[in-house]
C-alpha cells in the first residue's frame, strides 16, 4: 500500500497497538522507516509486541508508551512527557459495544469516553508537535458502526435514554469521524491532515485479514495519493460514498451525512472542549 515510500526521519505514534490492526498498522509503518511508538494501556503486552515487531520489519525504532485514552489523567501524561515532533498519530484504539451502561471521563457514556474524548484530548495535547515539522497526519479509525447513530448532543451520555450498546457505540464512531472533520478545518494551515476510515469489515461478504483491514490506516498515514486531503471518510483504500438510510447490519459499506457535517463538526468540537475543561 505504500511501496517505495520512505519514512526514515518520520516519527509515527500508534493507539491501541497490540491487537490486530493496530499492529499491523504499525509493522507497515515501521517497515517503512518510521520511528514508531506504540501507545498503549498495558506496556508488559506491548513489549513483546514491539520486540515481534523489530524482528518482522527489520526496524529497532519500535517504543512502548503507557498511554490509557480511556483515562484522562493518563492521556495528560502522555502529552506532557512527549517531546519533538510527531508527524503521523493513528488513533486507533477502541472499545465496543459495552453490554450495561457504563461512565468514563467527565462521566460520560464510556464508549463516547474512551473511542472519542480520550482521543480528542490526546490530539489537543499533541497538537504542537504535530504541528512542529508541517505535514503530519492524523488518522483517527472509525467503523461503519457511525451508521447506527449521529451523536446526539440533548444527551451525550444516556441521562435521558435508555441505554443502547449499539446506538452508544455508533455514536462515539460519529465523534471520532466528526474529530478528523473539525481538526482538519482548525489545522491544515498548520499542515495537519485529517481523515478518519472503517476499522476492518467483520460480518460475512465484507470480512477482510487483519492485513487488508489495516491499509487504509496505512494509506491515510503515508501514501502520497492522499497528500493534501483532509476531513474524509475512507473504506477500503477510496473515499467513501455517502448512504443516506441505516443498514440493517454492522459492515455495510457509505459514510452518512452526518458524520461528514461541518456545524456538527465545530459544536462537537467546543462542547468537548467544554467537557474536559
Amino acid at each position: 500500500m505504500i511501496d517505495g515510500v520512505d519514512l526514515s526521519g518520520k516519527r509515527a505514534m500508534v493507539t491501541g497497538a497490540t491487537p490486530g490492526i493496530g499492529v499491523e498498522t504499525a509493522h507497515a509503518l515501521a517497515s517503512a522507516g518510521a520511528d514508531v511508538t506504540l501507545a498503549v494501556r498495558r506496556p508488559d503486552a506491548g513489549e513483546a509486541v514491539a520486540a515481534d515487531l523489530r524482528v518482522r520489519s527489520g526496524n529497532d525504532a519500535i517504543h512502548i508508551a503507557r498511554l490509557d485514552v480511556a483515562d484522562l489523567d493518563s492521556v495528560n501524561t502522555f502529552t506532557a512527557d512527549w517531546s519533538g515532533p510527531v508527524h503521523i498519530l493513528v488513533n486507533n484504539a477502541g472499545i465496543m459495544m459495552l453490554p450495561e451502561l457504563e461512565r468514563g471521563i467527565r462521566g460520560q457514556e464510556q464508549q463516547f469516553a474512551t473511542n472519542y474524548l480520550g482521543h480528542f484530548a490526546l490530539a489537543l495535547g499533541l497538537h504542537r508537535a504535530l504541528a512542529e515539522d508541517g505535514g503530519a497526519r492524523l488518522v483517527t479509525v472509525s467503523s461503519s458502526g457511525h451508521l447506527f447513530s449521529p451523536v446526539v448532543f440533548d444527551d451525550l451520555d444516556y441521562r435521558f435514554r435508555p441505554y443502547d450498546p449499539l446506538g452508544a457505540y455508533g455514536q462515539s464512531k460519529t465523534a471520532e469521524v466528526l474529530l478528523a472533520v473539525e481538526a482538519d478545518r482548525r489545522w491544515s494551515d498548520e499542515g495537519i491532515r485529517a481523515n478518519a476510515h472503517r476499522r476492518q469489515k467483520t460480518p460475512e461478504p465484507y470480512r477482510k485479514t487483519i492485513e487488508q483491514g489495516a491499509a487504509t490506516s496505512v494509506f491515510l498515514a503515508a501514501s502520497p495519493l492522499v497528500e493534501g486531503i483532509g476531513g474524509r471518510y475512507f473504506e477500503d483504500v477510496n473515499e467513501a460514498p455517502q448512504v443516506t438510510a441505516r443498514p440493517t447490519e454492522l459492515g455495510v459499506p457509505g459514510v452518512a451525512a452526518y458524520a461528514l457535517d461541518a456545524a456538527n463538526a465545530e459544536r462537537l468540537w467546543n462542547l468537548s472542549t467544554t467537557i474536559l475543561s
